[in-house]
């Protein structure tokens, strides 16, 4: 997987600005952040990324040249990741925000070996180990009494919306990103099924449950405004006529909040909930790892197997056939 599909992704619609020439490294710093723009094609934000770590490791080690940058130094980095950086919720940085520096570093040491430039090998940059996550997802009664709710409302503008988010979340897996980004014409109801393109710009086929085509043909067809894109804001301007912007990830996430909410459950619940209830959803019906890794658009098989120890019925065959057997 490339170091470069694992950085998160911040926020689009502004400039890349590359590092001030300050030290020895920053020339290179530059011509790395202008290779990943230029040669790599990667997106504004991904360079925004990498330039914010590589820019804290610049400053770190101050005026040292690429063959400066020893073990040792590595180490004396990572101590000072672990201990002395306030985290926005924590103390410390979390492990991942630190093997966040560390992808960058590690990708910038590969770009310096291509090019011959004597430095720390690549190889020797260990990401810190972490706990594994925990998948939050619905269960199916939970899951039945959102997707019922919009309709309660009716059959106005906004319910189809919402109607039409909330299946098309649960039937595609898709990242709130990419929903808040579908076009009209991308998405094909008679088919049911369509192109998405996600994290590193890589496309995916993403296919629609026949519930979730026929809410989003319910509100395409009500809709009167000329937006390409596919869920928009409704807002009404004051000349009376409907201004219709797509909606952010932001609002997504506050309308999946709300209803869920509404349904009566407690535990927090967003898009990528929807998401994690997707991919559980197909495994605990018996498909693949391999074929719900590409449905996901996951760059690697561990992402996915995140899922496999909520969704395994084989244990549960195990734990009922022999717990307590022994007993007597």
């Amino acid at each position: 997987m490339s170091d470069l599909t694992m950085l998160p992704r911040g926020k689009p619609g502004t400039q890349v600005s590359y590092l001030c020439m300050n030290s020895p490294l920053d020339k290179l710093l530059k011509d790395y952040l202008e290779y990943l723009e230029i040669e790599q094609g990667r997106s504004p934000r991904t360079v925004r990324n990498y330039e914010f770590y590589l820019k804290r490791f610049s400053k770190w080690v101050g005026k040292i040249g690429p063959r400066d940058i020893t073990p040792e130094v590595l180490r004396r980095y990572r101590l000072w990741l672990n201990r002395s950086i306030e985290g926005r919720d924590e103390e410390n940085l979390k492990k991942s925000t630190q093997n966040y520096h560390l992808i960058a570093l590690r990708s910038f040491l590969k770009y310096l070996s291509k090019r011959d430039i004597a430095s720390l090998p690549p190889e020797k940059v260990e990401l810190a180990k972490q706990s594994q996550r925990s998948v939050e997802f619905l269960e199916t009664d939970e899951l039945e009494r959102m997707l019922v709710l919009p309709m309660k409302l009716g059959d106005s503008m906004i319910a189809l919306r919402d109607q039409a988010i909330l299946e098309c979340l649960f039937a595609t897996g898709l990242r709130v990103s990419e929903l808040s980004n579908l076009h009209i014409d991308q998405i094909n109801t008679k088919k049911r099924e369509f192109t998405v393109r996600g994290k590193g710009d890589k496309p995916r086929i993403v296919f629609l449950s026949e519930p979730a085509a026929e809410a989003i043909d319910r509100y395409f067809k009500k809709r009167k405004d000329t937006s390409p894109f596919a869920f928009v804001s409704h807002d009404r301007a004051k000349n009376g006529r409907e201004e219709a912007g797509p909606l952010t990830p932001r609002s997504i996430e506050r309308t999946v909040a709300r209803y869920a909410r509404e349904a009566g459950i407690s535990k927090k619940i967003t898009p990528h909930t929807l998401r994690h209830t997707f991919a559980t959803d197909l495994l605990r019906s018996g498909a693949d790892i391999r074929s719900v890794q590409a449905m996901l658009g996951h760059a690697s098989i561990t992402t996915t197997q995140i899922y496999t120890h909520v969704t395994d019925p084989q244990l549960k065959k195990i734990h009922e056939k022999f717990h307590g057997k022994g007993k007597g």
